[in-house]
């Protein structure tokens, strides 16, 4: 049985739909992970939101153990989290940066990614529909489209 695809998300993804919806939009983390789903055909997927940075770190440890890739929206913990930036340079696959909006068009303290340091690639400003695109690319990073 293939490795699955863990695709994590972290604090406050689970108030999208109803959290500045002039910069999130108004899909609900259910339709995202419905996206994902739909992306990923036949490889098994493990989706996953947590506010807890504690959470997010074990999910990477388990996806190092278990995993073939990691989609990875950090949300807040991508700019001040270094034991996550850690956790991430242990994992041996693919890793994907993603985040909803342009971060790079936001405020200055949203400028600075821990995670892009260790990121094979980074998906910022498509809007929910990034997750879908990055479930695409990591199936071709990992051999499996």
């Amino acid at each position: 049985m293939a490795k699955p695809i863990y695709i994590l998300n972290g604090p406050n993804l689970n108030r999208l739909g109803t959290r500045e919806p002039h910069i999130y939009g108004t899909t609900t983390l259910a339709d995202v992970e419905a996206m994902c789903r739909a992306a990923a055909g036949d490889q098994p997927i493990e989706f996953r939101q947590t506010n807890s940075e504690t959470q997010l770190i074990d999910w990477v440890h388990e996806a190092i153990d278990n995993g073939s890739g990691i989609v990875i929206n950090p949300a807040a913990y991508t700019f001040t989290s270094l034991a996550l930036f850690d956790a991430l340079k242990m994992f041996p696959g693919p890793i994907i940066e993603l985040h909803i909006s342009n971060i790079h068009k936001r405020e200055s303290h949203y400028h600075n990614s821990y995670v892009s340091k260790v990121a094979t690639a980074i998906i910022a400003g498509l809007g929910a529909k990034g997750y879908a695109a990055a479930v695409r690319a990591m199936r071709e990073l990992i051999g499996s489209a």
